[in-house]
């Protein structure tokens, strides 16, 4: 029999299965370890090769940690609110709960074809009114602990999809995905306090074990700054900025507000800011800080503000590079030190002060005060406090510490999501927690109403209702999709408690999560997000940790290659080919340019896995993908590179199975260079999967196989071997541990353990020099005396030749390396 991994992983799967092998231990005297990759979004295109990347190492982890004693959580799940299945049931009228379910299915037939060891008994989804009324359940914590509420906010509305886009959605007033318009609306919008937060989310990054660049983007987000708010008097009241150099107040020549700023309207005396606040609302957030320095735009408002340090008086400008959601909505201008505000007032032709004593301007720099009254002189600590503490003693500012972070929008104008446990009453608004969960309605058209309202607002029946006798209307907006995952890993620990979202018991046995695994695209909101739900668990005393994933890893992305002609024009590889080493289309045998990018269904560059696996099995996918290179690093996908690890396991399949017979192979003993090799295979995989470095043990592995030369292995020795295999390949690992007689799975057997004396090299190669020149070689024992290695020396054949005859002046021993011998005919 052959290795034919489209008969033995079909049947393993099975078996697992039907035995239930990946079922979680939950033994409390074991340690835990809790391994979690990013649960996916199911969308329709089910999963590329680039996927099982991530999957694949957690899986290989948690295998090793499970022989190595440990009693593991290894879970599985769907993110699967959110708005393509909505767009997809508008499209296709067909609901989106057919379409998420459809789209599950198949990516857990993907998922379970690839042998990962999960307990499908603790599958979640987030879609299901099992979990969402849990989720319902969290946010009316939030809603009780004053972190949940109602306010009018500026948001970025799309008409065309009837919903309101976060920031990171827009780009120059228009969807990034479909590029419909996007305007500027003043809506009510549920909003959740994660700036209470602030701090704690700064604070507590600093015992995690994350990635450097990760815990920076974090830090920058939230944005901690400190220093003053200052007042700035005009005739239409206070101007209040912010500013973390109050030391060089005296350099403020301008004031600039953002033209949503409530003041704007009273301080206007120039009829060209209706306009230039009009164009703004169109534009998002994000568009409006990238502007380039010299793209900066701004309108004088026609009014001044005094400058509480000196009194002099300065003009205030509208611009829409000030948003109202940071800070105050104003700033004091001081060209003097800063980039900015010198490049907006030179364009403006405003003046320019120095207050920093220093090298060209603007000079940004900390340094001697000058130019500012009684601060001259001052070191830049110094100036900062004596001026705050002025302002403070004259009531025109106070110290203080900001945060860049904003309060989270929390509402969606969409029907596939999270129903609000909310009713809105004549005189406010009530909280339902009596009846959960609170169930989407059953419709059949997912776009707004004809009036602008949610699409919930089609479901009449169910929005209007009662509450405690009085008429009630239910709350017609959605939770985002970031709600179901921002507390799935607790779930997934009591993934069955139809009482609460899990219980404090079953977290305290698994929390927090050891290791969890996922792309650096979420290094922000997902991770911002989840860390903010998780502290307020633990506020509430649900949680026992103050953070829920205490090791990130961000593993590369795997792009695969492209081809496209001169008008840009992608073609599908089957219809090209290279012809020596240029490529063309097969029909028209047009040009066409080969590059490497991000799989992409309209690049026609996505791998299905399923076709790599049913070609070559998922065992062959599973070690090429960690054999590619350093986890953590973009790499290009390469079928060729299957097909190399396919030749491996079957030559691994050869070292056990006489393909004739179909019987067993093993040797009474194995060499000590294979025994040795051995030693270093575990050693490796060890250090490898502790260290998260997948690519040098497998490259030990086909070392191994190697150097046995088809010999077969013994029985100790061939299982150590399959022991160490297993978490990259375990089908075939198994269908050989299965072959040696065990009856037992080979998931949870115990980890081989290396032994240091048999890494020991006990011969080395000594190098013989004639002359200073090489003529030969010769294998000696390691140590070996210096009499035994020159006569060894002597007796290689090409050596005696250049001694024939000479006269051996001086001979040099260098003991373990080298012989040499100096000669004179």
């Amino acid at each position: 029999m052959r290795y034919t991994p489209s008969v033995i992983e079909p049947r393993w799967q099975a078996w697992w299965a039907d035995n239930d092998t990946y079922r979680t231990d939950e033994d409390p005297e074991k340690p835990k370890f809790y391994g979690l990759v990013m649960f996916p979004y199911p969308s329709g295109a089910g999963l590329h090769v680039g996927h099982p990347e991530s999957y694949t190492a957690v899986d290989a982890v948690v295998r090793y940690k499970r022989a190595k004693g440990y009693r593991v959580l290894h879970p599985m799940g769907w993110d699967a609110f959110g708005l393509p299945a909505e767009r997809a049931a508008v499209r296709d009228g067909i609901h989106p709960r057919i379409i998420t379910r459809r789209n599950t299915d198949n990516f857990r037939e993907q998922l379970q074809r690839l042998g990962f060891s999960y307990d499908w008994n603790r599958e979640v989804d987030t879609s299901h009114p099992d979990y969402y009324r849990h989720t319902q359940t969290i946010f009316l914590k939030l809603h009780e602990r004053g972190l949940a509420y109602l306010a009018d906010v500026p948001v970025n509305w799309c008409p065309a999809l009837g919903t309101v886009l976060a920031n990171e959605e827009v780009q120059d007033g228009r969807y990034v995905e479909t590029g419909d318009p996007v305007e500027r609306r003043v809506m009510k919008q549920w909003m959740l306090k994660i700036t209470e937060y602030a701090e704690r989310l700064l604070v507590d990054l600093d015992g995690l074990d994350w990635p450097a660049g990760i815990l920076e983007m974090q830090r920058n987000w939230i944005g901690k700054s400190e220093g003053a708010e200052v007042r700035f008097a005009t005739e239409a009241g206070d101007l209040v900025v912010f500013t973390t150099r109050p030391d060089t107040l005296y350099g403020a020549t301008f004031c600039v507000v953002a033209p949503e700023h409530p003041l704007v309207e009273k301080l206007t005396k120039n009829p060209e800011v209706a306009a230039y606040v009009a164009a703004a609302k169109n534009r998002s957030d994000r568009d409006r800080t990238a502007a380039g320095e010299k793209d900066k735009t701004g309108v004088f408002t026609g009014s001044y503000a005094t400058n509480p340090a000196n009194g002099a008086q300065v003009p205030v400008w509208v611009a829409d590079y000030v948003l109202i959601s940071y800070g105050t909505g104003a700033i004091m201008a001081v060209p003097g030190p800063d980039e900015r505000d010198f490049a907006f007032a030179k364009k403006f032709d405003l003046p320019v002060v120095r207050v920093v004593e220093g090298g060209e301007l603007p000079f940004a720099d900390e340094g001697v005060a000058c130019n500012s009254g009684e601060l001259d002189g001052l070191a830049t600590p110094a100036a900062k406090q004596h001026i705050t503490a002025r302002l403070e003693a004259s009531g025109k500012g106070v110290g203080r510490v900001r945060y860049k972070l904003r309060d989270w929008l929390f509402s969606r104008q969409r029907y596939w999501g999270e129903p609000f446990p909310i009713v809105h009453l004549q005189d406010g608004t009530v909280c339902v927690s009596e009846d959960l969960p609170v169930f989407l309605p059953e419709i059949d058209d997912f776009r707004p109403t004809a009036t602008g309202e949610p699409p919930l607002g089609r479901a009449t029946d169910w929005v209007h209702t009662t509450w405690n006798g009085q008429p009630a209307r239910r709350e017609l907006n959605t939770m985002p999709q970031w709600a179901g995952s921002c507390w799935y890993w607790l779930r997934y620990m009591d993934a069955r408690n139809p009482d609460a979202p899990f219980s404090p018991e079953k977290e305290r046995l698994w929390g927090p999560v050891d290791l969890y695994v996922g792309g650096v695209e979420h290094a922000v909101l997902h991770l911002l997000y989840a860390r903010f739900w998780h502290k307020v668990h633990y506020a509430v005393g649900w949680v026992h940790t103050k953070e829920p994933f205490q090791k990130l890893f961000n593993q590369g992305m795997i792009l695969a290659y492209s081809y496209q002609d001169a008008a840009g024009k992608y073609y599908h590889p089957d219809d090209v080919v290279d012809e020596g080493g240029e490529w063309f289309t097969k029909e028209a045998h047009t040009p066409v340019q080969t590059q490497i990018e991000k799989m992409s269904k309209s690049k026609y560059n996505v791998v299905n896995p399923n076709d790599v696996v049913a070609q070559y099995g998922a065992d062959a996918l599973r070690i090429y993908e960690m054999f590619m290179g350093p986890l953590e690093q973009v790499k290009p996908w390469q079928t060729a590179g299957v097909q190399g690890v396919a030749r491996f396991l079957d030559r691994v399949w050869r070292l056990f199975v006489d393909e004739e017979t179909d019987a067993l192979r093993l040797a009474d003993a194995v060499t000590p260079e294979v025994n040795r090799q051995l030693h270093v295979v575990i050693k490796e995989a060890t250090e490898g999967i502790e260290a998260m470095r997948f690519n040098t043990p497998i490259a030990k592995m086909m070392e191994l196989v190697n150097l046995c030369k088809g010999q077969p292995l013994s029985r100790e020795a061939a299982e150590k071997f399959l022991l160490v295999l297993h978490p990259w390949a375990p089908h075939v690992a198994e269908e050989l541990w299965s072959r040696l007689g065990h009856t037992t799975s080979i998931y949870g057997q115990p980890w081989p353990a290396w032994d240091e004396a048999a890494l020991v090299v006990h011969t080395v190669t000594i190098a013989v020099q004639v002359n200073g020149k090489l003529r030969g070689t010769f294998e000696a024992p390691r140590g070996a005396a210096k009499e035994v290695l020159l006569d060894s020396a002597r007796a290689v054949e090409n050596v005696a030749r250049y001694l024939e005859g000479q006269v051996v002046l001086k001979q040099i021993v260098v003991p373990d390396k080298l012989v040499g011998f100096v000669v004179k005919g």
